[in-house]
């Protein structure tokens, strides 16, 4: 009876029930379902406690479903549905209608709400309390997988789950259609985005385990070594790790005096701390700083990489987030693969052991300076598009106009400090941030910013106006309609007032630059399905694209993929893709 109610629906609200988070290992255990608000039913499959009563066999039910939930024309409602879909494909069933994603309404209608998760939503926009997992499965170790949840809690938890979704729904789609740019951005990029990403995750990348663990090894032993000259710098052992240790020898033993207290009034050694301390030259700071980056990578990377790799793919496999950061920007967790250091060594070393399989290479294709092309586009400063359009390099540029240099005699230095300005202007940096950077006097770094307005007035202008705007309406917008609410942009408190200041400013360059790599994922995932081509996307880092390429297709995937990311939005000015290819990620970089 239900299935032909689905199927005759227009649409309708569904969620699966799992045995596992990862949505590579995870297997259905049951499925609910809600057409109209107040009504769901759980179809229960895959209970196997001890007594659980019999169940309709999960082969036979999921063939049943198969063409209903592969059929693109009936409209499916979820929340986080790319983790469905990839559960989905564990059983053999593409997803397809995907046509609204509760946690993205949310996310599109407000991206600084602090949560997108379906218990917060359901408690703070329809003041329901829902039935949590850890209600009916427990907590910690002893918690149930839902397999082994009793069918009397299973059923109103799995059933709430598909109506207050398809609740939910109705509340965020009344809003988002009175807005036409968060609509169109909604429709037109986020919702695609899920089964893009959903692929992408499951491509996963090949590493090379054995690397890694030798690359641990040389990291544990440089540690050694930094951390004995940090007891020679201290004059004495102790444990880097210990705030409290490392306190009393900076601040008790050598006398340094702290630039900071923590909240309950003792010397602060907090990386920023350490780090202002390192810049007056004081070497133990500087070695504490080391040893943590090095202690961070070993960690987070060389030593547990290897133990994410998938046995049944032999891939990493990670998972992106389109609802977490404010500026539309995607993240990824388990592994992260936004933070791996690209300037240092390091960094380097493990990017070497993301590699390609046999008889492929690696494809990173990249958008250069992205932000400031934007910057050029939104603010039409004649300099910036001048710069852009001659194909110059804008940091000797901007160093040309700001020192009054002819281009050809623009020194390195002053290409380093012209580029610390475009850089910082963009992320609000003040001229005692860029004093900092440039190692010069604050007096020094303010003539660099009035040089630099009054070479790209256009700049000050955007800049002025964009402040004024989101004091006015209380938000800002990108290029493509992402809105980015700006509560405390009438702050009492200056500091704060400022921060969100420079939020304004910075968040439709970073903005617009997500929405445009997401527009050129979209299209070159379209070009890849209709191909017939055996690459793979595999990773999307900030503004770089990797893929996983046979040798045979390098020539074609390479010139369609950087004319599709070029061409993925138009400018004031061109758009510059970079590509790179090798046998590593940091080869193809």
């Amino acid at each position: 009876a239900w299935l032909t109610r689905l199927q005759t629906a227009a649409e309708f609200a569904f969620d699966t029930e799992t045995t596992s988070l990862d949505y590579m290992e995870a297997q259905i255990v049951g499925v609910s379902f809600a057409i109209a608000a107040g009504e769901a039913a759980y179809l229960p499959l895959a209970h196997d406690y001890l007594g659980a009563p019999p169940q309709l066999n999960r082969e036979a039910v999921l063939a049943q479903l198969k063409p209903l939930l592969e059929d693109p024309t009936i409209r499916k409602i979820g929340q986080n549905l790319k983790y469905d879909r990839s559960v989905l494909l564990n059983h053999g069933i593409t997803l397809r209608g995907i046509a609204h994603d509760t946690m993205l309404q949310s996310y599109v209608l407000d991206s600084t709400a602090s949560r997108h998760d379906f218990d917060t939503l359901c408690a703070k926009h329809l003041n329901h309390t829902t039935i949590s997992f850890a209600d009916i499965a427990g907590k910690g170790k002893n918690q149930l997988t839902f397999n082994q949840v009793g069918l009397e809690q299973a059923t109103p938890y799995a059933a709430e789950d598909a109506d207050y979704t398809l609740r939910l729904h109705q509340h965020f789609w009344a809003q988002l259609q009175a807005l036409d740019g968060q609509r169109k951005l909604y429709e037109s990029v986020e919702v695609p985005l899920v089964s893009v990403l959903s692929t992408i995750e499951r491509n996963g990348v090949k590493v090379d385990a054995a690397m890694l663990a030798r690359h641990s090894q040389e990291l544990e032993t440089r540690m050694h070594s930094v951390m004995l000259e940090a007891y020679a710098a201290a004059g004495q052992e102790f444990n880097l790790a210990s705030p409290k240790q490392l306190g009393e020898i900076l601040y008790t033993k050598l006398g340094l005096t702290a630039p900071r207290k923590t909240p309950k009034g003792q010397p602060s050694t907090a990386e920023d701390v350490l780090e202002e301390l390192a810049d007056m030259g004081h070497e133990l700071p500087k070695l504490i700083l080391v040893h943590r980056g090095l202690a961070k990578l070993k960690s987070t990377y060389t030593d547990k990489l290897p133990q994410q790799i998938n046995p049944r793919t032999g891939r990493v496999h990670t998972s992106y987030h389109q609802a977490v950061a404010s500026t539309g920007r995607l993240s990824s967790s388990d592994p992260n693969l936004q933070n791996i250091p690209i300037r240092n060594e390091e960094g380097r070393r493990i990017r070497q052991a993301f590699i390609a399989e046999s008889g492929c290479q690696l494809l990173a294709a990249d958008y250069s300076q992205i932000e400031l092309r934007i910057m050029a586009h939104l603010s039409r400063d004649a300099g910036l598009l001048n710069a852009f359009a001659q194909g110059l390099d804008v940091h000797r540029a901007t160093a040309a106009e700001v020192f009054g240099t002819p281009l050809a005699e623009v020194t390195t230095e002053q290409r380093r400090a012209a580029k610390a300005i475009n850089f910082g202007l963009i992320y609000g940096m003040s001229a005692f941030g860029l004093a900092k950077q440039l190692g010069v006097d604050r007096r020094d770094a303010q003539d660099y910013v009035n040089l630099y307005f009054a070479r790209y007035p256009g700049v000050k202008q955007y800049m002025d106006d964009t402040r004024e705007q989101a004091r006015a309406q209380g938000y800002v917008e990108t290029l493509f309609g992402r809105r980015l609410f700006l509560p405390d942009i009438h702050s009492k408190n200056a500091a704060t007032r400022q921060y969100a200041e420079r939020t304004a400013i910075n968040a439709p360059m970073q903005g617009t630059a997500a929405d445009i790599i997401k527009k050129a994922m979209l299209a070159v995932d379209a070009w890849l399905q209709n191909s017939g081509l055996r690459t793979k996307m595999i990773m999307q880092v900030h503004d770089e694209l990797v893929f996983e390429v046979p040798e045979n297709e390098m020539a074609t995937v390479r010139e369609h993929v950087v004319a599709l990311m070029t061409n993925a939005a138009v400018l004031a000015v061109p758009l510059l893709v970079e590509s790179g290819v090798g046998n590593n990620w940091d080869e193809a970089h």
